[in-house]
């Protein structure tokens, strides 16, 4: 087989592809759109049966990796063997390592992503000429591309969301850190955190938007006046940080007010019997519809038909929270007006009574009186629409954030070559 000599960016990532990171493939599209070549290390395989249209244009390879360490122990340990006897010094450094990391929290996975990243070093490397790991998420798929630089020479960086931050043991995450040659995240509230994480190290520490395409997204027309029964959609995993129980109070409150409406939420998760319980108890059968998953397409179809959007995020016990959820950003987009809370990167993007209504977290009243000021206030609903479609277009359309993205790599990973023509350096 004839060997890559292309500079490529090899992007380690925990699923590929996968229905719940849109953002994470509408970057890899994009960036391979300004000549960028990429190739992709996938924990796993995927575990829904279908995808979104986009992930059909993307042209990065894919190698999956072993990603349990009993179904695999032949596997891994003759590609661990393999570079271990090829590579005695820089192997045991990388065991060194994980020792290290495996005594502050005690935790197996530490262990199999050692092996993960030695299956990756001597089987998948070779020939494809990878100069850099970029790891989306700072907590499993950056633990595989330390210990691949570790393993290789080939230096690493993170881009870091929300729940690989925030419930990371801390020094493991300060670490990880101090290796990578730089880390991106995506709102100015988690690049706060991590900064005062990393103290005195100098590693940069950039914050880029995810943005969504606005192509996607035609606004709604005639959408301020609304009647009903109203017609309200939550787009969010069934997980504790979404607060999905504020959600159902919430309507409680507005059906006991005799306030026509139907909810429909798109999204399943660990939560999926807490929520339909809560529901019943709530006695919101007749008004509520569970959607489960769906693609892109339908999820923008949703927007489309509906009169309002509802988040009521918040921050969940074990200290995970949301960032800057694309959906909300991509409702804004569709003139589908907002109502969130004032979590974590939320504030940055939604300005209360100007582009959405924000109420503080974990407060159902609060949360049921701005959703009835948006229904019923035509001047408001106009307002905040057309404030919306420009904060998106200003601040968070993706074929202009990711040139700040594409200047950062190219800026921090010296050797990394885009097709000439394809992005003007002085743009950027």
């Amino acid at each position: 087989m004839e060997k890559n000599v292309t500079p490529t960016l090899c992007m380690v990532l925990k699923g590929y592809p996968r229905i719940s990171e849109t953002f994470i493939a509408n970057e890899i599209l994009l960036l391979e759109s300004l000549g960028f070549h990429i190739h992709i290390m996938s924990m796993r395989h995927p575990r829904e049966t279908f995808t979104h249209a986009s992930v059909k244009n993307i042209k990065a390879g894919v190698d999956y990796l072993p990603s349990t360490i009993l179904n695999h122990l032949l596997t891994l340990g003759y590609h661990n063997l393999m570079l271990a006897f090829k590579k005695p010094k820089v192997y045991l450094k990388a065991v060194k390592k994980a020792a290290v990391r495996w005594m502050r929290t005690k935790k197996s996975a530490t262990i199999k992503h050692l092996l993960q990243a030695g299956y990756l070093v001597h089987k998948c490397l070779p020939g494809k000429n990878i100069i850099h790991f970029q790891a989306h998420f700072a907590h499993s798929p950056t633990s595989v591309a330390l210990f691949s630089s570790l393993l290789s020479g080939i230096p690493f960086s993170f881009f870091a969301h929300a729940k690989d931050i925030y419930t990371s043991d801390q020094r493991q995450l300060k670490e990880k850190i101090d290796l990578a040659r730089f880390v991106v995240t995506c709102t100015k509230y988690n690049r706060n955190y991590l900064s005062q994480l990393a103290g005195k190290n100098t590693t940069p520490i950039f914050c880029v938007y995810h943005g969504i395409n606005l192509d996607y997204f035609s606004p709604k027309l005639n959408n301020i006046e609304c009647k009903p029964p109203y017609k309200l959609l939550t787009v969010a995993r069934m997980t504790e940080k979404k607060g999905l129980e504020n959600v159902y109070h919430a309507l409680a409150i507005l059906r006991d007010k005799n306030i026509k409406f139907m909810h429909a939420l798109i999204g399943e998760g660990d939560d999926n019997d807490k929520i339909l319980k809560l529901i019943k108890k709530l006695e919101l059968e007749k008004v509520t519809k569970l959607c489960g998953t769906l693609t892109h397409e339908d999820v923008i179809n949703h927007y489309a038909d509906a009169d309002l959007f509802v988040l009521g995020c918040q921050i969940a016990r074990n200290g995970d929270r949301d960032g800057i959820p694309n959906v909300m950003a991509e409702s804004m987009a569709m003139n589908l007006p907002v109502v969130a809370t004032n979590v974590s990167g939320i504030p940055e993007f939604l300005e209360d009574r100007v582009s959405g209504m924000m109420v503080p977290q974990k407060d159902p009243k609060a949360l049921a009186r701005a959703m009835e000021a948006v229904l019923t206030d035509a001047d408001l609903r106009k307002q905040m629409t057309l404030e919306a479609r420009k904060r998106i277009a200003r601040d968070f359309n993706n074929q202009e954030l990711i040139k700040d993205l594409a200047r950062i790599y190219q800026d921090k990973i010296p050797g990394l070559e885009i097709k000439p023509n394809q992005v003007n350096r002085a743009e950027l």
